[in-house]
């Protein structure tokens, strides 16, 4: 049991995973990405519900999954000859380094602290301050926008 554990921990932590057909859950922190390599060549990749976590072909052994949402899906992968190269599932949660989480009651507001803490539109949070932070990211992307069609 311990060394199925420190396989799970070491899978986890590493940068790239490597899983077989049926192997372990693959966790994706929402808006991340993380590598994943498959023992044989893909033809042709499918994820259960890609409004949770999307993948994409790096190269015939190379995926890159990225959480989209939070939740479970699967990760389907077939070979050329149609042979089940993997069949996992796919955890998408949230990343909690360097994050700080307000409660009032119910009402949860999110902050990204790197080092100094600023206002993160994160799913779940208030309507309120997940409006804030959009707007103000939009607002931003705006100014960007604008200014780099511009040359002094």
């Amino acid at each position: 049991m311990r060394a199925a554990l420190f396989l799970l921990a070491a899978l986890f932590a590493a940068p790239a995973a490597t899983l077989a057909a049926d192997g372990p859950d693959l966790r994706v922190a929402i808006d991340q990405a993380r590598i994943l390599k498959i023992a044989h060549p893909a033809e042709t990749v499918v994820i259960g519900n890609p409004a949770i976590a999307d993948v994409a072909v790096h190269d015939a052994q190379t995926l890159v999954l990225t959480g989209r949402s939070y939740g479970t899906t699967n990760v389907v992968v077939l070979g050329a000859d149609g042979a089940v190269i993997m069949d996992g599932q796919i955890t998408v949660g949230s990343a909690e380094a360097g994050t700080l989480r307000i409660y009032r009651q119910a009402a949860r507001t999110t902050y990204a602290c790197a080092p100094q803490c600023e206002p993160r539109a994160t799913i779940g949070d208030t309507q309120t301050s997940l409006t804030s932070a959009i707007g103000q990211f939009t607002a931003r992307e705006g100014m960007v926008a604008g200014s780099a069609g511009t040359s002094p």
